[in-house]
């Protein structure tokens, strides 16, 4: 009895494949077959504005300044003998 169940499963499977593959092919079809409207050309204008210069606001580098250090400290240990 499982086996029918399996068999059934099958081919609602391939049915629903084969279905929605129908669908996505009648739509590329549809979708090649409509024409679509034919666009006028443009007419180019005839004075083409020139590209306004590009400037660019540059930071110079700053020097870092030195950092001062404080005489080093001696480490004592409890240990220390």
């Amino acid at each position: 009895m499982e086996a029918i169940g399996i068999l059934y499963l099958a081919i609602l499977f391939v049915a629903c494949f084969v279905f929605v593959h129908m669908v996505k092919l009648a739509v590329i079809g549809f979708k090649s077959v409509r024409k679509k409207p034919e666009e006028k050309p443009q007419p180019e204008p005839e004075k083409k504005k020139e590209p306004q210069p590009v400037y660019y606001i540059v930071e110079k580098k700053r020097a870092r300044s030195k950092a001062t250090y404080s005489k080093p400290r001696e480490i004592k240990f409890k240990d220390d003998k």
